[in-house]
């Protein structure tokens, strides 16, 4: 072979190498990206506020004596529930019952007077009219009658006196719930309006939750309604609870008012609900967190988060596969978040179809394959995804 022939060879052969790298090149070029989307349609959404807060009881009372003396009984069981008006504690009532005798006694004595003196005035206004007595004796009698019925007034009072100093020997319970430890044993000596406590008792049913708000969150719900992106219910509110182990509370509370100031320290006011309690499953003192519905907004877009991403310019942006498969990049106007999904209330329509894996791959202005997918509410992942057209016949 000469070198004439040989460099043809070689031309040809590369002219070959050539064309298939080029072919195959094409080949890879015409092989769109695949992604996976969402179609979104508009609805109702329902607006939630996820609060922190307390458990406090409804009603608390702490039990303390109003006479003096030596506990004799305690006559209710500790943690346990009582009555409202159920006896706690029976104080010595042996010298306030001497003293209510008493009282009754000089009660009787001062009654025993009225009749003598009323006679007398009758007599008396008689006599003056046959000049028998002076007039100052008549006023001198009527005024003694009148002594005697004020004498018989102040032993009444003093006989109610000494009968609610009896009644207080039994220390009663001035709420019903649930009572707390005893802090004094039988034999001991209480005084009237000591400070320590015998017993404290709490209300467990219904029971609050006092929640905290923050103010600027308070201002952003009120200019949402003002503007018209969240419509309110008239009727109450409602509200789920979250315990401290995650798990909701089964039972659903309402909202039963908002202080009508912010704290300055803190910049929260707080917002109180309350729940029905009838396990006594909620105790004073623990945490939770209560999921307020504060509206609805009507038209919004709920977005998975997983789709939207910030530009360099700091605004929340979507991906969208246009109906010629054409992506395209969206400014969106993002609310707040709902569960895994940004409420979005600007920036997209109704069948628009918003890329949520595969964002890597393609950039506005390409095209590729949608593959439309299903996201889990509750976890923000893929659920569901349909397969294409050539994979099933792949698998045929």
């Amino acid at each position: 072979m000469d070198i004439r022939s040989a460099i043809a060879i070689s031309t040809a052969a590369a002219t070959l190498a050539g064309c298939d790298f080029d072919s195959n090149d094409r080949s890879k070029a015409s092989v769109r990206p695949e992604v996976s989307v969402v179609t979104l349609h508009p609805r109702n959404v329902a607006v939630v506020s996820e609060l922190p807060g307390r458990i406090v009881a409804s009603l608390v009372a702490e039990v303390r004596p109003q006479v003096a003396g030596i506990i004799q009984k305690r006559l209710f069981q500790e943690g346990g529930e009582v009555a409202e008006g159920a006896p706690l504690y029976q104080i010595d009532p042996a010298p306030y019952r001497a003293a209510h005798d008493s009282a009754v006694a000089a009660l009787q004595k001062a009654e025993a007077t009225v009749p003598s003196a009323r006679a007398k005035v009758e007599r008396y206004q008689g006599l003056i009219k046959k000049n028998a007595v002076s007039a100052q004796d008549l006023e001198e009698s009527v005024a003694a009658l009148a002594q005697a019925r004020a004498d018989v007034a102040t032993a009444q009072a003093n006989v109610a006196s000494a009968k609610i100093n009896l009644d207080y020997t039994t220390i009663k319970a001035p709420i019903g719930g649930r009572a707390d430890k005893s802090s004094l044993t039988q034999g001991a000596l209480v005084t009237a309006g000591q400070a320590d406590t015998l017993t404290t008792i709490r209300t467990l049913d219904p029971i609050y939750v006092d929640l905290a708000r923050s103010s600027a969150a308070m201002l952003d719900l009120r200019r949402a309604i003002d503007e018209g992106r969240i419509r309110t219910s008239e009727r109450e509110v409602d509200v789920k609870l979250k315990l401290e182990n995650g798990r909701v509370y089964p039972l659903a509370g309402r909202l039963e008012f908002t202080e009508a100031k912010v704290s300055q320290t803190t910049g929260t006011a707080t917002v109180r609900a309350v729940f029905p309690n009838p396990s006594r499953l909620l105790l004073p003192g623990m945490y939770a967190r209560a999921i307020v519905e504060e509206g609805v907004a009507p038209g919004g877009f709920l977005v998975p988060q997983r789709a939207v991403v910030r530009n360099v310019r700091g605004q929340a942006t979507a991906l969208v596969l246009g109906k010629d498969d054409k992506i395209e990049e969206r400014v969106l106007s993002v609310g707040r978040t709902v569960g895994n999904n940004w409420l979005v209330t600007a920036g997209l329509g109704d069948g628009d179809r918003v890329v949520v894996e595969g964002l890597q791959l393609v950039r506005a202005g390409q095209s590729a394959t949608g593959v439309e997918v299903v996201i889990d509410e509750a976890t923000g992942e893929l659920r569901e995804r349909e397969p294409t057209t050539a994979k099933i016949q792949a698998k045929g």
